[in-house]
């Protein structure tokens, strides 16, 4: 005869069975949301796709704009965990401000999904993360290891620029964004791929000799 599972153990493996469930529908709708767009998007695809029902997507998400908004939170949460992990205070202030850039340009690079998520998102004028506890309290952890960088860089008289921690994530951020989100119609306009492998270690160098050029130019 066949020992019983202790009862203490179900809840527990329910538990766990509702975890990979909802993980494995966040896979499926990113999937949807980026190919398509919120508006595009169909909860009944993704129910296909999972070989389940819109019923049971509800269940776990109760509408198709929460469903959105727990993709964007997931997105942001993997970018956000990267950056937590960050290790520079190591390095000199320089160097310390080439490696956050290089995060930013593999990470960007890595997960195109997430560039058309946030396009998406501004098309809908961010009121999917505006109405997320969790986002709006999701701070970067970027800011903070940008802000100490500066920091350190202008106490070494290093940097010199006037320039704050959130104005250069958005320096760094906006190239790294642009070469993902625009290289098809910068390739039909040019002839150049800002993604060809070829050229990946060119501009991965370009962005960190930018962004040091400009924190460490004479002023006049």
């Amino acid at each position: 005869m066949a020992a019983a599972v202790p009862p203490s153990s179900r809840p527990v493996k329910r538990t766990r069975d509702a975890a990979r469930t909802r993980a494995e529908i966040l896979d499926v709708a990113t999937e949807e949301f980026a190919r398509l767009g919120f508006a595009g998007a169909r909860v009944d695809e993704i129910a296909a796709r999972m070989r389940t029902t819109k019923r049971m997507i509800y269940y776990y998400f109760g509408s198709k704009e929460q469903l959105f908004t727990e993709v964007l939170e997931r997105a942001y949460t993997v970018i956000r965990d990267e950056e937590q992990k960050l290790d520079v205070e190591h390095l000199d202030p320089v160097s310390a401000i080439r490696r956050l850039a290089e995060l930013t340009f593999d990470h960007h690079e890595a997960h195109p999904d997430f560039i058309r998520l946030v396009s998406i998102e501004n098309i809908h004028e961010a009121e999917h993360i505006s109405g997320s506890p969790s986002l709006a309290s999701l701070s970067s952890p970027a800011i903070d290891v940008i802000a100490r960088i500066l920091e350190a860089g202008r106490a070494e008289g290093v940097f010199t620029a006037d320039v704050d921690a959130v104005d250069l994530h958005a320096v760094i951020s906006s190239f790294c964004f642009f070469r993902i989100s625009n290289r098809h119609t910068f390739r039909a306009l040019f002839g150049r791929d800002l993604t060809d492998a070829a050229r990946r270690a060119h501009y991965r160098t370009m962005l960190g000799d930018l962004v040091i050029s400009y924190l460490t130019a004479e002023t006049h």
